[in-house]
């Protein structure tokens, strides 16, 4: 697999005479305008967290209130930066594993216009406060159509490159993506359209299904199958086992579309569903020690290398956050602990770590891997920068993610303690909060170098590759 993935990677303007050159114009498409919107939705995210602080701020105007730019940074951190990310570095990935051209650069080209068309529209909607009031479901039906569109494009190109590859053997990542493309499609629909005729617990369980999954089902597996691909090609050594990658990816199909019903746990929802989430929420540690165990052993002897790569660095702490993230989540399910920590701070902790600390570190070191080969030139703009960006993301999300579930738990005592006033459990986490917006100003501060990187790389006219 080592070989095939180095003959795949070969393209662009350092491609040898004879080789196979992918032109990588969708790929470039969705990279650049990721990390575009990842940018403009740091901003928002920063204001946010300024508003837990002083709220106050910026809340005489409508559309700069909580409530609107709350839904805009969610969608705009998941559809915008992070699916928008990965989608371009699968563009990239499956032909070269394939050994083919992508099937289709001009659907490739349209598929991105109507996710950028998406974005744009989100961003009008949800700040004039079009929202349909369901989390991660917030776009109106119009641009949920249009999300189905473009999804059906994208799987379309992407099962049509790996229907007509060359290599008869299927590396894991193609597993995954396959994966990914099939249940975003289930998943997005039920908690888009099938939640519309539901009311009641009914559609509480739907939209659950779909927050959770959407996590799950779609982020992880596209997640996991850009590791597969950039950690081994980025270290240049080989997976330790597919055996133990397949393994991973089986027990995750079956086990995470049954967990989205612990967020509900002592609600009105039958307990047999609750207990079932629960059990099914402790069988993710099966794929989880997987893919954490097949990647370590695959750096096993070569951790020297994170010295000198920054890829490097962002893919393997990603796959520590995934542990953590996915050991994390089972222990909050459980009954006792749910009763504390549930609709408390260390669910956004939580979250946070999952999206941000695992899949936007993965996708990271994708994109920095990627973009000088994609754009042709023999490195990135700035090795430095690069390096700095990872350690203001990486402090500052500790602090983040740390303060948020230490500040939760010590929130869901108070809730605990019915001689405590509610308004006073908000006062005590002022100082949760003041931490809270300190790290999303070195995070942001990550982001801006991350992007002035990306673009520095892409658009500069120096160091072009021969």
């Amino acid at each position: 697999m080592q070989q095939q993935i180095s003959r795949a990677e070969l393209g662009g303007a350092s491609a040898p005479e004879g080789a196979l050159v992918h032109e990588d114009l969708t790929a470039r498409w969705f990279v650049l305008s990721a990390v575009t919107y990842f940018f403009i939705v740091g901003i928002v995210a920063l204001v946010i967290a300024a508003k837990f602080c002083w709220p106050e701020f910026m809340g005489t105007t409508s559309w700069l209130t909580y409530g609107r730019m709350r839904p805009l940074h969610v969608n705009g951190m998941l559809f915008g930066w992070l699916l928008a990310a990965d989608m371009g570095l699968v563009y990239y990935l499956i032909p070269r594993l394939c050994g083919v051209k992508l099937f289709s650069e001009k659907l490739g080209v349209f598929t991105a216009v109507v996710w950028n068309v998406i974005i744009l529209g989100a961003v009008v909607s949800l700040l004039a406060g079009r929202n349909n009031g369901l989390e991660y479901a917030e776009l109106e039906p119009v641009l949920a159509v249009l999300v189905v569109v473009a999804w059906v494009a994208f799987g379309a190109n992407i099962l049509l490159t790996i229907f007509t590859r060359k290599h008869t053997a299927m590396y894991v990542s193609i597993w995954y993506v396959m994966g990914c493309i099939l249940w975003t499609a289930f998943v997005y629909i039920t908690g888009n359209f099938a939640t519309m005729f539901a009311t009641g617990v009914n559609q509480a369980n739907l939209n659950w299904m779909y927050v959770h999954n959407a996590v799950g089902l779609i982020f992880t597996p596209i997640g996991l199958g850009i590791a597969y691909y950039f950690v081994p090609r980025t270290a240049k050594i080989p997976l330790f086992s597919h055996r133990l990658s397949m393994v991973g990816f089986w027990s995750l199909a079956f086990v995470y579309v049954w967990t989205g019903a612990h967020h509900m746990l002592h609600g009105p929802i039958s307990q047999w569903l609750q207990t079932i989430a629960i059990a099914f929420s402790l069988m993710l540690l099966i794929p989880v020690w997987a893919v954490v165990y097949n990647m370590f052993a695959t750096m096993k002897g070569n951790w020297h290398l994170l010295k000198d790569s920054v890829p490097l660095k962002f893919s393997l702490s990603g796959i520590v956050f995934y542990l953590l993230t996915c050991f994390q989540g089972p222990m909050h399910s459980l009954r006792t602990v749910n009763a504390i920590v549930s609709k408390t701070d260390w669910i956004p902790g939580h979250a946070h770590m999952a999206l941000l600390g695992c899949f936007s570190f993965l996708a990271i070191a994708g994109v920095l891997h990627t973009v000088p080969i994609m754009f042709g030139k023999k490195a990135l703009h700035s090795e430095s920068l690069a390096n700095w960006s990872f350690w203001c993301l990486m402090v500052g999300g500790l602090g983040f993610f740390t303060t948020l579930w230490l500040g939760g738990f010590w929130q869901g005592w108070q809730w605990n303690n019915v001689a405590i006033p509610f308004i006073d459990t908000v006062v005590a986490l002022k100082p949760i909060w003041l931490v809270r917006f300190v790290s999303g100003c070195m995070m942001f501060t990550g982001i801006v170098l991350f992007a002035y990187n990306v673009m520095a790389t892409a658009l500069g006219t120096q160091d072009v590759a021969a």
